[in-house]
């Protein structure tokens, strides 16, 4: 019987496969309009994550009667969530999503995307076209109008920027990193190290359901995917503490967006050892969204962290860790261009995109997801885990791996049911709250446990503000 990309998530993560019965939805049409299954791989992604919550909390004694919370998950909560950066108002200003030069080009035999969202990233691009700082939209498209889309992407890639070539699905999947790509799974997931993990306490009572309550996880991550998961993991109750190396710069709105819940420090690690060996021995929690390898001079690869005992380690990366463009740098917007996500929702005239970063979303769900599920098997063995996602891996499964006619019914166990209504608008699911910078307009989470939280217990605070220190 096919399964529903629901219970197909749920299984990739491990979990106990009659639990989905727990989880209802509410199904929305006109949410996340695509030709791909976009719709249907959002919910699952929020639904599989509000279930390992639940799973968690059950787990730590959040239920008297012992049973797993039941979880809800809503098309309108969910689209709202995916497109959290486009509702975002601070003080009633809009962020900028893209830069002038982060877009589509023509080339002399297609298209190729860049990204220049960041000053570094800008810069690397234009040098390697040749171009000087400030060169504008109409300088790189007439220079891109006489250069080859893959000629492009190779010297942009080997001057650290970031440009990628247009390609259709078939395309990908005959590239080297498509098939290492293919030949993953959704979530990599293993138990490593020693027993005797930090224990985790009964959760308190009363009060909101927060299955992560006590969880230290120390993130270090940046843009969308990442933040997106610790974000998760803070508003279901863990302490939250991103570090950001000081030289890097980060956007303001990016980091209102997706801050909430959270302390921010920023620390070198080169030569802020020490702290960083204190954050280490008592955090419960790594999650990583740098490309793979460029941590490990700091004592930060899968290999070192395994070491700590009961560590839960959470590995996210654009395009996998393996294969010709493991080491590679990638944003959703050119993992959509690559795999062909791009070509199959344009036209012959122009490519296109999907009506959120879904990626990016839909992979920090999972990845939340993946660290709840870790800790509770961590309740059962003392042990830490090693997960790993990519945005590539997510694509594929989005492309190849979603039958979005197995939602609801026997075929996933799970309960679905209609309000009637369409989508309509975000409305419904944004709030107002006050933030240091002014009133600040932001989604509401999707991720809905029986007696947890509504909204995140603080806004974001300014980035970098904080000590690089547990609470």
């Amino acid at each position: 019987m096919t399964q529903s990309p629901i219970a197909a998530a749920w299984r990739e993560l491990g979990g106990d496969p009659g639990l989905v019965a727990g989880v209802s939805t509410v199904v929305r049409a006109g949410a996340l309009p695509a030709r791909l299954p976009v719709r249907e791989m959002a919910r699952a992604c929020v639904g599989v994550c509000a279930l390992a919550g639940a799973e968690l909390a059950a787990r730590r004694g959040g239920r008297s009667d012992g049973r797993v919370p039941r979880v809800t998950v809503d098309d309108g909560a969910v689209a709202t969530a995916f497109t959290s950066e486009r509702h975002l108002l601070v003080d009633g200003r809009a962020p900028v999503s893209f830069a002038p030069l982060s877009r589509f080009w023509r080339t002399a035999d297609g298209w190729v995307r860049t990204h220049a969202n960041y000053p570094h990233h800008r810069a690397r691009l234009l040098a390697a076209l040749g171009l000087p700082d400030g060169a504008t939209a109409e300088d790189l498209a007439a220079v891109l109008a006489e250069r080859t889309a893959p000629e492009t992407e190779e010297a942009v890639y080997a001057a650290g920027g970031l440009a990628v070539a247009l390609r259709t699905p078939e395309q990908w999947a005959a590239h080297g990193q498509g098939r290492a790509v293919a030949a993953r799974p959704l979530v990599d997931h293993a138990p490593t190290g020693p027993a005797t993990g930090r224990p985790l306490p009964p959760l308190a009572d009363p009060g909101p359901l927060l299955p992560a309550a006590g969880v230290r996880v120390l993130d270090l991550t940046r843009v969308i995917a990442g933040p997106v998961a610790t974000r998760t993991l803070a508003l279901l109750g863990a302490d939250v503490l991103r570090v950001d190396p000081p030289q890097l710069p980060e956007s303001a709105d990016a980091h209102a967006d997706t801050g909430f819940g959270k302390r921010s420090a920023r620390l070198d690690l080169a030569t802020g050892r020490q702290t960083l060996a204190a954050l280490l021995a008592t955090a419960d929690v790594v999650v990583t969204g740098y490309r793979p390898g460029s941590l490990d001079r700091y004592g930060l690869s899968a290999e070192a962290l395994a070491e700590h005992p009961g560590l839960v380690v959470a590995q996210l990366s654009a395009w996998g860790d393996q294969g010709p463009w493991g080491g590679r740098r990638g944003f959703d917007s050119l993992v959509q261009v690559a795999t062909g996500i791009a070509a199959t929702e344009g036209s012959r005239e122009r490519p296109g995109a999907l009506p959120a970063q879904a990626l990016d979303h839909g992979t920090g769900y999972l990845l939340a997801a993946a660290v709840l599920r870790a800790l509770t098997e961590r309740t059962g063995d003392g042990r830490g885990r090693l997960v790993r996602l990519s945005l590539a891996r997510t694509a594929a499964w989005l492309t190849h791996g979603i039958d979005a006619d197995a939602e609801g019914g026997a075929a996933s166990g799970a309960r679905e049911s209609r309000d009637g209504h369409a989508y309509d608008g975000p409305d419904r699911w944004l709030s107002e709250r006050a933030g240091p910078a002014g009133p600040i307009r932001h989604a509401l989470p999707p991720v809905v446990i029986a007696g947890g939280p509504a909204d995140w217990s603080r806004p974001p605070g300014p980035w970098g503000a904080d000590a690089p220190r547990w609470a």
